[in-house]
């Protein structure tokens, strides 16, 4: 490439001394040497998944890119999904090594969010996610606790799962679903876990999928299904100091705070170990009742939209607007 800096895996670096968020002292750099750190972390997490990246051009707001610019190298591995919101084929890129990596790292991507299925059995997940949401405010102690309601409602049903920050302020749960689990089953697993946390403490843990509704709880989202996407561990994320969604033991929950994890810090943290590999258990089986259970409760998007409509119908009526 004319006018790279460096070159890396055949891949031309440019404007490395950049800084990424205005006002900040990350630079383009740092997130080039952090992704190609952490590389054999990060890839396997998005290795042979459809991926969307955020990315952060310079003078612009940051933006979700999911279907490959005209200009993306041939030797990018792509994969055409139909997007039935906008009606049209979409070109996914499958980061699958490392020159990939640079080369998005070069585009200024800075969020990695993969699907939670792979492109060779997309009608398959293999995990389900809950994705734990702090309500206003700094209030990680509130989502600690709410995780720990999460791993009592899968201990309760014989499941278990791995846990990390989610790189913003919250937490997310993966429990790894044998093979052949159905979009729809694990879906309704996530409904049901979901039920189950709040259930143990509904002063502190709620699944009201509208915010207003969520009176200072922390959210249980059970809505990181079927073809939603989660941000990768080992991720960047796009705020000040470009903090990590980074692993953390069940036991340690209580010493860590989301800002402990950052593309400077990492890589001295990783050191020759991985910890979300070593966290994870073995895939399983959903039980039976669980999705049976599960299958009984609404989707909240969709549970969401009627009540929004039935809401401002109210407010119609009464006169309210």
């Amino acid at each position: 490439m004319s006018g790279a800096e460096e070159t890396r895996d055949g891949v031309g670096l440019t404007s490395l001394n950049q800084p990424l968020l205005a006002g900040g002292d990350v630079t383009k750099r740092d997130l080039v040497d952090y992704l190609d750190a952490v590389r054999e972390r990060i890839l396997p997490g998005l290795r042979d998944r459809p991926l969307s990246v955020i990315r952060l051009l310079r003078g612009q707001d940051p933006f979700m890119q999911k279907n490959l610019p005209k200009y993306t190298p041939e030797w990018v591995r792509r994969t055409s999904v139909w997007a039935e919101a906008s009606h049209r084929q979409v070109s996914y890129a499958l980061c699958d090594d490392r020159r990939t990596l640079l080369w998005f790292a070069n585009q200024r991507a800075i969020e990695y969010h993969p699907t939670l299925s792979t492109v060779a059995d997309s009608q398959h997940p293999t995990h389900l996610v809950l994705d734990l949401d702090p309500p206003e405010g700094d209030a990680f102690t509130a989502v600690v606790g709410a995780a720990r309601l999460v791993q009592r409602a899968l201990a309760d049903v014989g499941l278990a799962g791995a846990v990390k920050t989610s790189g913003a302020k919250g937490l997310h749960v993966f429990v790894p679903v044998a093979a052949g689990t159905s979009a729809e089953e694990a879906a309704a697993a996530t409904r049901a876990l979901a039920g189950h946390a709040e259930r143990l403490d509904p002063a502190l843990a709620t699944t009201a999928f509208i915010r207003q509704d969520r009176g200072g709880r922390v959210f249980v989202d059970a809505t990181r299904a079927g073809g939603a996407t989660v941000v990768a561990t080992y991720s960047p994320r796009v705020r000040p100091g470009l903090p990590v969604s980074f692993p953390v033991a069940w036991d340690d929950l209580d010493a860590v705070s989301p800002a402990d994890f950052t593309v400077r810090t990492v890589p001295a943290l990783l050191a020759d170990t991985d910890p979300w590999a070593e966290a994870m258990p073995a895939p399983q089986r959903l039980p039976d009742d669980l999705v049976a259970e599960g299958r009984t409760i609404p989707v909240a998007r969709v549970q969401a939209m009627h009540e929004g409509k039935r809401r401002a119908r109210a407010r119609r009526e009464s006169g309210g607007g």
